[in-house]
């Protein structure tokens, strides 16, 4: 019996067949090329070893970017992938090195190619010494567009980073380029990986909405560049007690981006938490936050697509039994949220306001944020370029903001809900400083207006929820602020009546 369907089928075939006797005539190859090879899934063996000085690596594993294996006592893997997955992926156990690239960048991956079997060798080197305690240097934002941004970036943030690293001492560090590594040129690459070369630290990537290939037709060609220099935009390390993911959550559909995780990194993701025991620390790198108070603070009924994490529940199901911090930049503003047990971190700018001078708009100085571990407990503190690591506020007199025109205001741009800032006057206590939203005057002044910043007319200050207010006496002359983060640190600023 032939149905509709059937014979749809049929004559779709057959108009097929009738259509292909015409095109050998013309051209006897084109058949071949109505489709091509690499989008057709094929699979591909996966097997090899990871060692270190010849000798297995206990605990490695492998993943294609969906399937995740643990190699065996020998240090083999042997598994399935399919064609359509771009990199073979090591996940250094603790103890091990991050490999590191000649240009500084983590080499974790290699590729997989078009053959049905892949054959590789992961040659990882042990740490000398404790990494129990270490530090990562989480860089948002670089965001260069052109050689004057680039310069910026040698001259000015290149240094205070080698600064920092000195200061840390001994530990072991890394640096996450934690997304907007360029302003769409991305032929700048390579003056990203001179930056991060001269750090000397293996800097892990993470894929920002300036990052992408913006004529890509889909997200998943939407990374091609991205991946060329710095290979999968999802994967995972160990260092010490701390399990560290990195993540893509910008997805391309061609006429712009959202915050969302595709099937593929949630599939893997939760592969890769089957290997992290219950309760452990667990760290994640993403740009795009999982929801930034933006919309809050500007009195919107809801965020934008483009500023959360649209699927972030699927996200929270999957980590729930861990204790969780997220680190992400993309809105150019610090600020700290609690998601059920969920950390989020949202870092300040290594260009502040688009390199259009030395703020944010939220007035964070253009800066990075340095995390330290000590086992499973991080400390984080954010640090101004070219300023003290001390450097954590910035006070105004009363009457440089118009909606409290007799307040002390102190912008404290890493506060969140643990920290305590108190003020003195003419030497005297006074109390506790309160918490409300307004807007950064020094932001205020170089912002606004069409007219400002000059290199950014498009720049305007943003409200933000890390400022700080006091009612000062008529008389006062003299102001200190004292805020203490949650971890005990005090840090100071004063200033006088001019």
């Amino acid at each position: 019996m032939t149905t509709r369907r059937t014979f749809l089928a049929t004559t779709a075939g057959m108009g097929v067949g009738l259509a292909l006797p015409e095109l050998l005539i013309r051209d006897p190859y084109r058949p071949w090329q109505l489709w091509s090879p690499a989008d057709i899934a094929r699979p591909v063996r996966v097997r090899g070893r990871v060692v270190s000085a010849g000798r297995a690596v206990p605990g490695a594993r492998v993943t294609d970017g969906r399937t995740v294996v643990r190699v065996d006592d020998a240090g083999r893997f042997d598994f399935a992938s399919t064609s359509t997955q771009r990199f073979l992926s090591v996940c250094p156990p603790a103890g091990y090195e991050l490999p590191m690239a000649p240009s500084g960048t983590t080499r974790l991956h290699t590729p997989i190619g078009v053959s049905n079997e892949v054959s590789h060798q992961f040659e990882l080197v042990a740490r000398r010494g404790d990494e129990s305690r270490h530090a990562v240097l989480i860089l948002a934002d670089n965001q260069t567009e052109n050689m004057y941004e680039i310069g910026r970036l040698h001259n000015e943030t290149v240094p205070d980073v080698l600064n920092t690293r000195q200061a840390l001492g001994e530990q072991p560090v890394f640096g996450v380029a934690c997304g907007d590594i360029m302003y769409d040129d991305l032929a700048l690459y390579p003056e990203y990986e001179r930056a991060v070369s001269r750090m000397g630290v293996p800097f892990a990537q993470v894929v920002g909405n300036h990052d992408l290939d913006q004529k890509a037709r889909t997200t998943e060609s939407s990374t091609d560049t991205f991946a060329r220099h710095f290979g999968p935009s999802h994967y995972a390390f160990d260092v010490g007690a701390i399990h560290y993911i990195v993540l893509n959550d910008v997805f391309w559909y061609g006429a712009g981006y959202l915050g969302y995780l595709t099937e593929e990194q949630l599939d893997w993701l939760k592969a890769d938490l089957t290997f992290v025991e219950p309760g452990r620390m667990v760290v994640v790198f993403l740009h795009i936050p999982l929801e930034s108070s933006q919309y809050i603070r500007n009195n919107e009924p809801s965020p934008a697509a483009s500023s959360q994490l649209t699927n972030r529940d699927a996200f929270y199901r999957l980590l729930e039994r861990h204790k969780v911090h997220v680190i992400a930049g993309h809105t150019h503003e610090s600020e700290h949220r609690t998601h059920g047990t969920v950390h989020e971190h949202v870092a300040g700018a290594v260009c502040g306001a688009w390199w259009s001078g030395d703020i944010c708009f939220d007035g964070t100085p253009n800066g990075y944020v340095v995390y330290e571990a000590k086992d499973e407990q991080v400390t984080w503190r954010y640090k101004a370029t070219g300023q003290d690591a001390s450097y954590q506020m910035r006070l105004y007199p009363p009457g440089s903001e118009p909606s409290a025109p007799g307040d002390l205001v102190a912008n404290v741009w890493d506060w969140d809900p643990s920290w305590v800032v108190r003020w003195f006057e003419d030497g005297e206590p006074r109390g506790l400083m309160s918490q409300r939203r307004g807007f950064d005057p020094r932001s205020v002044k170089l912002h606004s207006g069409p007219n400002l910043p000059e290199r950014r007319t498009w720049v305007e200050p943003l409200r933000t929820n890390h400022l700080s207010y006091a009612a000062a006496s008529p008389a006062g002359r003299r102001w200190r602020v004292e805020a203490r983060d949650g971890v005990g640190r005090i840090y100071t600023a004063e200033l006088s009546r001019g």
